[in-house]
């Protein structure tokens, strides 16, 4: 399984069992998560730590954050879809996020 290519059928669906949080989303080859944080200072501190580790992996989010929401999509353009890095960054995120989540 190659990182930057594009996942399918069995290889998809176990990277995405990987994920159980994220949701495909049905009008593109994309997964989102939204995430809801205690205040606007905590879902930025995450959002930080989040830039910072995709910019290390060269793979950047679509992101918006409004107050304490914050709702990450990920796909792979280059790929025009989910690949293994898109995998790798969320469950970055997820352990990122791990603790700051005001609800479970």
């Amino acid at each position: 399984m190659t990182e930057s290519g594009k996942l399918s059928g069995a290889e998809r669906t176990e990277a995405l069992a990987e994920i159980p949080a994220w949701e495909e989303i049905a009008e593109r080859d994309a997964i989102t998560r939204t995430f809801l944080f205690a205040d606007f200072k905590v879902a930025f501190g995450a959002m930080t730590e989040i830039a910072l580790v995709a910019e290390r992996m060269d793979h950047h989010p679509e992101w918006s954050n409004v107050y304490r929401t914050l709702v990450v999509t990920l796909t792979s353009h280059d790929c025009g879809g989910i690949t293994r890095r898109d995998i790798r960054l969320a469950k970055a995120i997820d352990a990122i996020v791990a603790d700051r989540l005001a609800e479970r």
